[in-house]
């Protein structure tokens, strides 16, 4: 017996209205594909909604304001500004009508190449897919574009002397620190440290609800300045390799 998401009216259980995603073959009609599983990462977040089943804003307000009442805090969802552009979200504190101190939260998930569709409508039909299907993390464009806008919103928030936090899931997080190979401190609350990352575990649910778990699993920071180096200054791949490439292209 399959699960068709039109019966629940696109309904995702993470954040209690209709899914935003959208993509596939049905045009404009929600895609809720929040996850996916290889047989190479386990479970990936492919959808940043998929990160509300866990108290992420509440995991921030324990960082920054350990010990104080949760209803002194405002949560402002999707602040915008031209020439900075959007954040998630920001959490500040409000004293006498003026912002005491703010922070910025934002979401990743990762993209995936391929397509889930024969397994999403196999779902749907209550069937098993007769093949492997073919799509997997799209690394490396995710990778690329979102260091970018940490260096770029990190830069901003150094010089407003406040933080940025990341929620990233662990094996998306693992990747960025292999490719780009920037260096982190555990002290999050040293003042020299301008992006924070909350590194969220997806997990098997241990009470079978097949959704999975995400928890809180490290916490972890750097400077902007730091993603920006580690971006910059790559090991140098060998002239004579390119060189190669270069005749390689010639003799095509």
């Amino acid at each position: 017996m399959g699960f068709d998401p039109v019966d629940s009216q696109y309904v995702c259980p993470f954040i209690g209205s209709e899914c935003t995603k959208r993509g596939g073959k049905e045009g404009d009609k929600p895609y809720p594909v929040c996850a996916i599983s290889t047989l190479k990462y386990g479970p990936i977040c492919v959808c940043p909604k998929r990160f509300h089943q866990t108290p992420y804003l509440r995991d921030v307000m324990d960082l920054v304001w350990p010990g104080k009442p949760y209803d002194e805090l405002s949560v402002s969802n999707e602040v915008t500004m031209r020439g900075f552009g959007r954040v998630d979200h920001v959490i500040s504190e409000i004293r006498d009508g003026e912002i005491d101190k703010f922070v910025s939260v934002e979401l990743q998930s990762i993209d995936f190449n391929g397509s889930v569709w024969p397994v999403y409508d196999a779902m749907r039909n209550g069937e098993i897919v007769d093949k492997r299907p073919s799509a997997g993390p799209n690394w490396k464009n995710v990778s690329k574009r979102y260091i970018n806008q940490l260096i770029s919103k990190g830069f901003f928030h150094h010089h407003w002397g406040t933080k940025i936090y990341a929620a990233i899931q662990d094996k998306v997080y693992d990747y960025f620190r292999k490719d780009a190979d920037f260096p982190t401190f555990s002290d999050h609350t040293d003042p020299r440290l301008n992006v924070v990352f909350l590194i969220y575990e997806l997990r098997d649910d241990p009470v079978g609800k097949h959704r999975g778990v995400i928890s809180l699993k490290k916490v972890e920071a750097t400077h902007h300045s730091n993603l920006q180096n580690a971006v910059l200054y790559k090991s140098t791949p060998e002239k004579s390799a390119f060189e190669r490439a270069i005749l390689g292209s010639l003799n095509r």
